[in-house]
């Protein structure tokens, strides 16, 4: 990807970010987001379709940068994987954000893009894993369910005020 189309990515992603962080989202407007970001409208409209979708983008990265990835094929332990908790830790850090996109008002693009997330994740460790846990399931059934669970949690943690530590949520 070209430098200059990465680094405009880039700073309309943090803009967006660092505005939800501020505001609600419904508030936020594609204006602000550029004149944050220091690019014009149509830049903004070159790149996005909309902010859901750069939100989206947004919270991609951020997780990326939390290292949010789980390993490829997770080791059985009764601690949770250090990912779990790094995402986790990143979620604490920026709560409202994640309280406002995915609370009753939130996004469905960002919903979307989290479940399928999840549901990758949980369907290719399963399959890397060989466990027999899940034998006779579809996968996508599996991780449908699982990823409903997860982000169920994620919910019901993020609204609590005052919300339990992050090793809480991650047990």
């Amino acid at each position: 990807m070209d430098v200059r189309v990465e680094r405009t990515r880039r700073a309309l992603q943090e803009a967006l970010f660092a505005l939800a962080r501020e505001h609600p989202l419904e508030e936020v407007t594609v204006a602000d987001i550029a004149t944050r970001a220091g690019v014009n409208r149509s830049s903004f409209y070159q790149h996005y379709s909309d902010k859901e979708t750069l939100l989206a983008d947004a919270l991609d990265a951020a997780a990326g940068l939390a290292r949010a990835n789980l390993p490829e094929t997770p080791e059985p332990t009764a601690d949770p994987p250090q990912a779990l908790v790094d995402y986790l830790a990143h979620l604490d850090e920026n709560a409202e954000v994640y309280r406002r996109v995915l609370g009753p008002q939130g996004s469905a693009v960002v919903m979307a893009r989290l479940r399928a997330r999840i549901e990758s994740i949980v369907q290719e460790g399963i399959a890397t894993s060989g466990t027999p846990a899940y034998e006779g399931l579809p996968l996508d059934v599996v991780g449908a369910g699982i990823a409903g669970s997860a982000l169920g949690v994620i919910e019901a943690w993020l609204a609590r005020d005052p919300r339990p530590p992050v090793a809480t949520a991650a047990g």
